[in-house]
């Protein structure tokens, strides 16, 4: 009886995860365009529905039987929900860098609320996604609202999409001209690969991590700089 009241109380939980990620894909595929940008206008409009979404994060708590590309998806949800929120509550605005409570940014306010407890988006990016559930393609799927961000993809993270639509992501990111400009010998490069370098040169040089996703063949000796990063908001 034990077994089959958790078996129960798994395909529930498991239910309501997909029926609520649903409800959150419905509105990025509504108010995100293909290239990333968000229509922050309409999706005010539609604020009462990422409410709903929010308010399952808030009561969900991601269980140590998940496994790790369903915590990622989880996780990744949850910072750019909160994220679009935090945008939306202070719209019109022309940049995420405006945004300050407290003297603090928008990455540093406690204003996080999942499974009762309260984060900042720094602690889910740095402490939760970069430190347990380790992958450099993390960079591409939480989003900073910004013009130099990877674009923000149009559809919710699932456990069984979100390493396709990583790599997906991280490939677009890479090879979009307007955020990384390749070539065999010289690449001017998105200043993420600098502020995360320790994640993208674990198994290799920023070079090599490049050459797996990147359409031109980049020498090993190529000269790299970084370009500087637009901080305007990823609206229309």
């Amino acid at each position: 009886m034990k077994k089959i009241i958790i078996a129960i109380v798994t395909i529930l939980t498991l239910s309501q995860v997909n029926a609520q990620t649903s409800v959150f894909n419905d509105l990025l595929q509504k108010h995100v365009s293909n290239e990333g940008v968000v229509d922050y206008t309409s999706f005010k409009a539609d604020e009462a529905k990422l409410d709903t979404f929010i308010s399952y994060l808030q009561k969900t708590t991601p269980s140590s039987s998940w496994s790790d590309n369903k915590k990622k998806a989880f996780w990744i949800n949850a910072y750019n929900a909160y994220t679009i929120k935090l945008i939306l509550k202070n719209y019109p605005l022309k940049s995420i860098l405006d945004i300050k409570e407290k003297g603090k940014t928008a990455w540093k306010i406690p204003f996080v609320n999942v499974g009762g407890k309260t984060y900042t988006l720094d602690h889910i990016e740095h402490e939760i996604l970069r430190k347990t559930l380790f992958d450099p393609k993390i960079h591409v799927g939480v989003n900073c609202a910004s013009g130099s961000c990877p674009k923000l993809g149009n559809m919710a993270f699932t456990e069984s999409n979100v390493e396709a639509e990583l790599t997906k992501l991280m490939k677009a990111f890479v090879n979009d001209t307007n955020r990384n400009k390749l070539s065999t010998k010289k690449v001017q490069i998105s200043s993420i690969f600098d502020w995360f370098k320790e994640d993208f040169t674990k198994n290799g040089s920023v070079v090599d991590y490049l050459n797996k996703y990147a359409d031109t063949e980049i020498s090993p000796k190529a000269r790299i700089s970084y370009l500087k990063y637009d901080w305007s908001l990823n609206g229309k």
